[in-house]
C-alpha cells in the first residue's frame, strides 16, 4: 500500500504523476451557474488520465430541496464502488478550477469512513502532466467492502442551538461583502448578512494566487486573525456547503476537526425560515 505524503491529505502534481497508476483519481469539478461552464463538458475536453467523474449534484441527498446535500454513507459507498474504488483504495480528488469543489468530494468520502483520500494541491491547472479527452475510462465496479457512517455535517437546528448557547465557533467562508451584507447574494431571494456570532474567513484567503493551500503557519495565523476560537467545536458554513468544505479541509491539515453546515446560507438565508441574521461586522 502506497503512502500519502506527511503533509496530511494534500498531494502535489509531481507526487501524483509518480503514483498515477496506483491511485484512483476523481474529477470533482462543480461550477456555479454564474460561472458559465459545465463541469461534464469541461471533463470531456480535458482530464487527468484515468480520472472518473464525481458530480456532487448527482451523488447527493436527492430527497432534499437544496443542492448537493450530503448523501447517506451507503449511497457514497455504492458510487465509489461503481468507480472502481474499494475501502482500501487511495483516492486523489481534483477540480478544474484549482481548488473549489474538490474538498466537498473529500468530505463526502469521509462521510463513508474512507481514510485514504487526498486533494491534488492546485487542481487541474497545476497538473502539468499528460491529459486525456473524451469519456471517462470504463472501469469495473468493485465490492467497496466495509464502510462506516461518520457525521461530517450538521443541520440548521444544531447550528442554531450552538450559536444561541455560544458553544461552537462558526466560520463563514463567503466573501466579506456577502458576510457583511454589503454584497448581494448570488441566489435571488435570500437574506443578506450572516449568522449572529459567526466569524468570517473567505476560503480564497486560505489559497495562494495559483490556488494552492498556504503553509500551515499561514493557515494557523489566518484562523487566529479571523477571531476563530478553535478551542470550541467548529462549524463551517458558506453559500451551499461547497467552499465551507475547503475551510474544513484546511482545519484538518491543522489537526482541528470541524463539521460543515449542510445547506449553509442557501437554507439559513431563506426569509420564510425566520433565522436570526445580522449585518454587524
Amino acid at each position: 500500500m502506497i503512502d500519502i505524503p506527511d503533509f496530511s491529505q494534500l498531494v502535489s502534481a509531481q507526487w501524483l504523476q509518480q503514483h498515477l497508476h496506483e491511485v484512483v483519481v476523481l474529477d470533482g469539478s462543480y461550477y456555479l451557474s454564474s460561472m458559465g461552464k459545465d463541469a461534464d463538458a469541461e471533463f470531456l475536453k480535458r482530464h487527468i488520465p484515468g480520472a472518473q467523474r464525481w458530480d456532487i449534484d448527482v451523488i447527493a441527498d436527492t430527497d432534499s430541496d437544496l443542492k448537493h446535500m450530503m448523501p447517506a454513507a451507503d449511497v457514497i459507498a455504492k458510487a465509489a464502488a461503481d468507480r472502481g474504488i474499494h475501502s482500501q483504495s487511495t483516492v486523489v480528488v481534483y477540480d478544474q478550477l484549482g481548488m473549489f469543489s474538490a474538498a466537498r468530494v473529500w468530505l463526502t468520502l469521509k462521510r463513508a469512513g474512507h481514510a485514504r483520500v487526498a486533494l491534488l494541491d492546485g487542481g487541474l491547472p497545476a497538473w502539468g502532466g499528460p491529459a486525456e479527452s473524451g469519456e471517462a475510462t470504463v472501469v469495473s465496479a468493485v465490492d467497496y467492502g466495509d464502510y462506516q457512517s461518520i457525521e461530517t455535517t450538521v443541520d440548521r437546528n444544531a447550528v442554531l442551538r450552538d450559536l444561541t448557547a455560544a458553544t461552537a465557533c462558526v466560520i463563514d467562508a463567503r466573501s466579506e461583502g456577502r458576510f457583511r451584507g454589503t454584497a448581494a447574494e448570488p441566489v435571488q431571494g435570500l437574506k443578506s448578512g450572516h449568522m449572529p456570532g459567526a466569524v468570517n474567513l473567505p476560503f480564497t484567503d486560505l489559497l495562494t494566487e495559483d490556488n494552492r493551500f498556504k503553509s500551515l503557519d499561514e493557515l494557523q495565523q489566518l484562523f487566529s486573525d479571523a477571531g476563530a476560537d478553535l478551542g470550541k467545536p467548529v462549524i463551517t458554513s458558506c453559500g451551499s456547503g461547497v467552499t465551507a468544505s475547503i475551510i474544513t479541509f484546511a482545519l484538518a491539515l491543522l489537526g482541528t476537526p470541524s463539521l460543515v453546515y449542510d445547506g449553509s446560507w442557501s437554507e439559513w438565508g431563506q426569509p420564510d425560515l425566520n433565522m436570526p441574521v445580522t449585518h454587524d461586522s
